[in-house]
């Protein structure tokens, strides 16, 4: 029997609602394939630093280290503004990416054409939307030396070197090879040192790739493109930062934060996530949209453990969804009533166990 062992890191605000309609359908599609799946859950964030003293006790990432796969909730409690910035629930997700060496960051964003009427720009400008955002994810501000706060004036430092450019690189050239065959690659080489031996870096990758179109693009220029012509976009690729905000704002042409899932990749087990934050101001009241954590359930089974094939099944249960018209509060249209977060589990749930055709068939 196949068996998979996933560490579930519920974390804070509405993780804990999203994540528990996530395993609902992991352990739905285990079910299809007669896989065995132990789900082993663990804290992280402001969740963890309550009951430990630590945003990532020793115990989490040890079990992290140790498994197949990891799925997310989010991390983040305003609670926890005034403790001192590495015991924050972020420095606890940055210390697992940097520990788990997940240096590339897969943020997918594709417009179904159910749910287009979700976003606020206009269906002509969103037809054909499907980019996929790599984002550099153990590099730049976030992690550059030195750092830091000097009475009123405070430090962060933008550093990269080549081989961790040219490693996140290869990882949106392949993904270009499958898809459109265009890396736009974001910098901001007209100002940043950095940005030039980014240019340069990913111009030699390039070379390696004879079928892949590269366009270099500045950042700003890029902001405004995603919003007036996206369908022009395949694959972005981008460091740290860019990518952090670049994504977030890709969330428009989807409709909802909920809806976008993502998947960090690299050296030992690959991390999965949806893009949105904790969003406490609504955490516990049952109105969360589960999607982005269910698709990223779909990630962790393509990218995280090579099952395809349960992967389409959980992006076949979405589509579903969508043409049905079942929504959450986030995308409902004027006048319906919105579901749950538990009642859209329950349906993706149903049509997981339920589904018929080829995408059923093991």
């Amino acid at each position: 029997m196949t068996r998979y062992r996933i560490v579930v890191l519920a974390g804070d605000g509405i993780g804990p609602e999203v994540t528990e309609q996530a395993t609902r359908v992991l352990g739905a599609v285990a079910d299809r394939f007669g896989w065995q799946v132990e789900l082993v859950p663990q804290l992280i964030g402001g969740a963890a630093y309550r009951a430990t003293g630590s945003a990532l006790p020793p115990d989490a990432l040890a079990a992290a280290l140790d498994c197949d796969a990891v799925l997310m909730g989010a991390v983040g409690d305003p609670l926890m503004d005034g403790v001192p910035r590495e015991a924050r629930p972020e420095a606890g997700l940055l210390t697992l990416r940097k520990r788990l060496g997940v240096f590339a960051n897969l943020r997918p964003v594709r417009v179904r054409p159910a749910l287009a009427t979700a976003s606020p720009l206009r269906p002509e400008v969103l037809h054909g939307v499907d980019v996929l955002i790599v984002r550099e994810l153990t590099g730049g501000l976030y992690y550059g030396e030195p750092r830091g706060r000097y009475g009123n004036r405070a430090v962060n430092t933008l550093t990269y070197d080549a081989s961790e450019i040219e490693r996140v690189a290869r990882v949106a050239f392949e993904a270009a090879k499958g898809r459109g065959g265009l890396v736009t690659s974001v910098d901001k080489a007209n100002v940043l040192e950095v940005s030039q031996l980014w240019r340069e870096t990913v111009t030699k990758i390039a070379r390696e790739y004879p079928t892949v179109r590269l366009d270099h693009q500045l950042v700003d220029t890029t902001a405004m493109r995603l919003i007036a012509s996206p369908s022009a976009f395949d694959v972005v690729l981008t460091e740290n930062m860019f990518g952090d905000i670049l994504s977030d704002e890709a969330a428009v042409l989807a409709g909802s934060l909920g809806l976008l899932p993502s998947a960090s990749l690299g050296e030992g087990p690959g991390l999965f996530e949806p893009v949105h934050g904790s969003a406490p101001d609504i955490a516990g009241k049952g109105i969360a949209n589960p999607i982005g954590a269910i698709l990223s359930v779909a990630m962790l089974f393509r990218f995280g453990l090579k099952q395809a094939q349960a992967a389409e099944l959980i992006e076949h249960a979405i589509d579903e969804i969508a043409d049905r018209g079942c929504r959450t509060a986030d995308i409902a249209r004027h006048g319906e009533r919105p579901l749950s977060t538990s009642e859209m589990g329950d349906r993706v749930t149903d049509l997981v166990l339920h589904a018929q055709g080829a995408l059923a068939r093991h």
